[in-house]
């Protein structure tokens, strides 16, 4: 029986960009508790802490499939030194827009590919971006527009709809931004024979 792909996460815009490659999977949603990882490892850097996220995440689904190739992925939003972590309802989505305008931040997105217990490939990127200085106004609008979807992202924006008009300037691989290293996942697993 041929090994099937496994994507160990809830993310939206995750499962969008494999649909959209053509890549053929399965989701199954980790258990792992992020909190308790978060602050189990307090003292890593970010780039690093979205590593081990990312490993948890797919080393768990990955023990109970251990034939399958388990896609585990994360990321985390820096900001003068400060992590952000997604906004759990409007007004702290406000509160991320506030701290974020006017200021460049990294979004450290991690993947990572599992193989029963073994984790077989990874990679951390590192995208910048620059928001603009937006007005209360402007912020209180676009949630008004967005509604509960900026609640699925660190920086409580979609760079893909209506969050590409908070920016100013953005570097990097823009698969990235939405969540997931695409490019050098599909390199990995067309090297691997998973997908053609």
């Amino acid at each position: 029986m041929a090994a099937t792909l496994v994507l160990a996460s809830a993310s939206v815009s995750r499962a969008r960009l494999l649909r959209g490659a053509g890549i053929a999977f399965d989701v199954q949603v980790s258990p792992v508790d992020e909190d308790e990882i978060k602050g189990r490892h307090a003292a890593l850097d970010l780039g690093p802490l979205a590593l081990t996220l990312a490993k948890a995440k797919a080393g768990a689904v990955a023990s109970h499939r251990p034939a399958d190739f388990v896609i585990g992925a994360d990321q985390i939003l820096e900001c003068d030194g400060a992590r952000f972590d997604k906004p759990r309802d409007r007004a702290d989505a406000a509160n991320h827009l506030r701290r974020l305008r006017g200021k460049e931040h990294h979004l450290m997105t991690a993947a990572v590919v599992y193989r029963g217990s073994q984790c077989i490939w990874e990679t951390l990127d590192q995208p910048r971006l620059v928001m603009r200085d937006l007005p209360d106004v402007f912020i209180e609008d676009y949630l008004d527009q967005t509604g509960d979807t900026v609640l699925r992202s660190v920086g409580a924006y979609e760079l893909e709809g209506r969050g590409a008009q908070l920016f100013e300037r953005v570097e990097g691989d823009f698969f990235s931004i939405l969540g997931l290293p695409l490019l050098p996942l599909l390199a990995f697993l067309r090297a691997e024979g998973v997908v053609s």
